[in-house]
């Protein structure tokens, strides 16, 4: 198929009127996420960790010298467009909730009160069952879960209707809930789903009914926790069935963003890995619903699954072959939002000679976070009005736990996951794309 071939076949709608961004949780990412837009808008602020705002694609050969910004390439929304909403188990305003998750400087804060203050969160889905080290006063009460699944519905719709959008996007923000394997009952078709929603059953955590309500609306829907949500085999066929974009798991910021990073440069100069243990202390609301041993066994699952996939020990048994690889997350109140994450790796080289790496990131894990939420909002957008649905595996670049097609293993190299974005974005548009083949004008 030829570039000529590919731009008549896909049609981009026009990225017109207001775009909804409807945020499950607002805690200290949601709020840093809207206070950064805001702050961007003021002209206050630069858009810095965001692809979609200051990332640029390369077209056709090298001497063509053709690098656009990724946001003149392909048509996004513009962040004048965008409106805010949101849920939470607490009736905090924005501001209120920016203020008490301290990310932000309330010199800042100040200067967006106005716009903050006016994004009011709806009642939230929750239930002390899945997370249980938190407690809320604006929660949901329903008869059953489809009857909570029909309020968001309804409160979509409203929300849509008021703010006069022509689009919506959801995002997950909210906390880690508790260990569910993915192969209940429940889970394996539409039918099975939605009696189980009627009959209560505890395999349907409040995130799954976020995701039902959201793709039975028509919103794309990206979960940016561990959690199993959308990544069951009932809704990912919803979400084709509906013609709605889907994609997760959980925000790549921290520690698991360094592994993705060096973990393929170990890889590439095929050196050997002994054992990677890494912890994390921190002490903000994430951390202290990962204090509980069940939230723990979820993000557990998520930071564990990175270092397999890239090393591939069975291909190269004489280099990974039963590495360890250990992960601890400790809550630390006195760190608020303040991550630190460090890591040993014991390493070997030529001649089995041992080497060992040390890291110390020090991080701030919502503003790790907030471009993520920005950048997978206007994807997302952006993959709806391209008449894509399902799961949108181009976006494994944002998560630690990338879904994917049933028989597909998740890519986890960073580089490989950027070109894969790049290379749809081009595909979108009717561009060659780059394969960096060695060739005279490719690198």
């Amino acid at each position: 198929m030829t570039a000529e071939e590919r731009l008549e076949d896909i049609e981009i709608a026009p990225a017109k009127g207001k775009l909804g961004v409807l945020l499950v949780g607002l805690g200290a990412v949601s709020t840093t996420f809207i206070a950064g837009v805001e702050a961007i808008k003021a002209g206050i602020a630069e858009p810095i960790g965001s692809l979609t705002q200051m990332g640029t694609i390369r077209l056709g050969k090298r001497t063509d010298n053709n690098t656009p910004m990724i946001k003149d390439f392909v048509p996004l929304a513009d962040l004048n467009d965008i409106v805010f909403g949101a849920w939470d188990i607490f009736p905090d305003s924005a501001y209120d909730a920016a203020m008490h998750a301290g990310v932000l400087e309330k010199d800042l804060l100040a200067q967006l009160k106005t716009p903050l203050q006016k994004i009011k969160p709806m009642a939230a889905v929750f239930d002390t069952h899945y997370v249980k080290r938190l407690s809320g006063t604006n929660v949901k009460e329903g008869a059953n879960k489809m009857e909570l699944a029909q309020q968001l519905i309804d409160e979509i719709a409203d929300f849509k209707r008021r703010n006069k959008c022509t689009r919506l996007v959801m995002v997950w923000a909210a906390s880690t809930e508790i260990y569910q394997k993915g192969d209940h009952a429940a889970y394996r078709n539409i039918n099975a789903f939605e009696k189980a929603l009627q009959t209560n059953s505890k395999a349907i955590a409040p995130s799954m009914i976020y995701a039902y309500a959201a793709i039975k609306s028509g919103v794309p829907f990206a979960n940016g926790a561990p959690n199993l949500s959308v990544d069951v085999p009932a809704l990912v066929k919803l979400a084709e069935d509906m013609n709605v974009p889907v994609c997760g798991k959980d925000f790549k910021t921290g520690q698991t963003m360094m592994k993705t990073i060096l973990a393929p440069g170990l890889k590439s100069r095929l050196l050997g890995l002994h054992g990677w243990y890494s912890t994390n202390i921190l002490g903000n609301r994430d951390g202290e619903v990962l204090d509980d041993p069940e939230s723990f066994k979820t993000k557990e699952e998520s930071k564990l699954s990175v270092l397999e996939h890239i090393l591939q020990p069975d291909k190269y048994p004489q280099l990974y072959k039963d590495f360890s690889h250990v992960v601890r997350i400790n809550y630390y109140p006195p760190r608020g939002d303040n991550k630190e994450g460090w890591d040993n790796i014991d390493i070997f080289g030529w001649l089995g000679y041992k080497m060992q790496i040390k890291i110390d990131f020090l991080c701030r894990d919502s503003i790790l976070a907030a471009p993520l939420c920005l950048d997978l909002a206007l994807f997302m957008d952006l993959a709806q009005r391209a008449k894509m649905k399902g799961i949108q595996e181009w976006l494994s670049f944002y998560f630690k736990a990338p879904m994917t097609a049933p028989e597909l293993y998740p890519e986890h190299d960073l580089f490989i996951q950027l070109m894969k974005l790049k290379n749809t974005l081009r595909y979108l548009r009717g561009e060659e794309l780059i394969t960096h083949l060695g060739l005279e004008y490719y690198d």
